[in-house]
């Protein structure tokens, strides 16, 4: 395990966090059976009645060993098909899912803001801090950059021109890092361990390799060592920007 995952605590959360996903995908299936959501849906009217002060959507969720958010989530489109008379509405659900107050029932709103506020791993706030943070390290990437007087192409930018799926960086001139060739930066402001990069590898990196060349992925948060087994293949792993940047101007000169 690299440096940043022995130094910030944050990592150990980030690893914390994967496990319970792992966990809720495991068992999601079966809270999503009818009988299982009727029966989640009638205790909670039942203890909402009882109780209509408590946070029992959330004691709920906790019991049954169900993400909140998502345990709110269910509950809410339960209430929605029963509201508007069949299926619910996605954008309804989600809307009122981001914003609560738009619920017209207001135990159940304050019951969906309590579930929302406390999951770490789901839900519009999860999904809201998450965007917040992948847009801080990639403005960090880019003012590394521009330090360098490096020339690139953002994803925005990338985006503009046509480009329907490209790393974060494309590099208008290649450097070297660490003897290594980089054509594009992926910035990952996450912990690199195995699954979840096991996942990148087949969904994004290997797509952006056969596309642009070789390139760089940064975990900001650092990574499994071990993982970065694929250099002599095109794809380089660091947990932070590199200092070690060779460009064409600095290339050495033959007598």
């Amino acid at each position: 395990m690299d440096r940043a995952a022995e130094t910030n605590p944050s990592v150990y959360e980030d690893a914390e966090r994967k496990i319970s996903k792992k966990r809720t995908k495991r068992t999601i299936s079966r809270h999503h059976a009818p009988d299982v959501i009727e029966s989640h849906y009638q205790r909670y009217l039942s203890e909402a009645k009882a109780h209509p002060t408590a946070p029992v959507l959330l004691e709920l969720a906790n019991e049954v060993d169900l993400s909140p958010a998502l345990m709110a989530r269910i509950i809410l489109d339960r209430f929605l098909q029963d509201l508007e008379g069949g299926m619910s509405s996605k954008t309804v659900l989600n809307s009122m899912l981001k914003e609560p107050s738009l619920i017209p029932d207001q135990t159940l709103a304050n019951n969906v803001y309590q579930c929302t506020i406390n999951d770490c791993c789901y839900g519009p706030l999860v999904d809201c801090i998450k965007h917040a943070i992948g847009q801080e390290h990639e403005v960090l990437l880019c003012d590394k950059l521009k330090e360098r007087n490096l020339s690139f192409l953002d994803e925005n930018q990338l985006r503009a021109m046509g480009y329907d799926k490209t790393p974060d960086i494309i590099l208008e001139v290649p450097i070297a890092v660490e003897g290594h060739i980089v054509h594009w930066i992926e910035s990952k402001a996450s912990f690199g361990d195995d699954h979840s990069h096991r996942n990148y590898l087949n969904e994004q990196f290997w797509s952006y390799w056969n596309r642009f060349g070789p390139g760089l992925v940064i975990y900001w948060y650092g990574f499994i060592g071990e993982l970065d087994c694929q250099r002599d293949r095109g794809i380089l792993l660091k947990d932070c920007f590199p200092t070690d940047i060779v460009t064409l101007c600095h290339a050495p000169q033959q007598d």
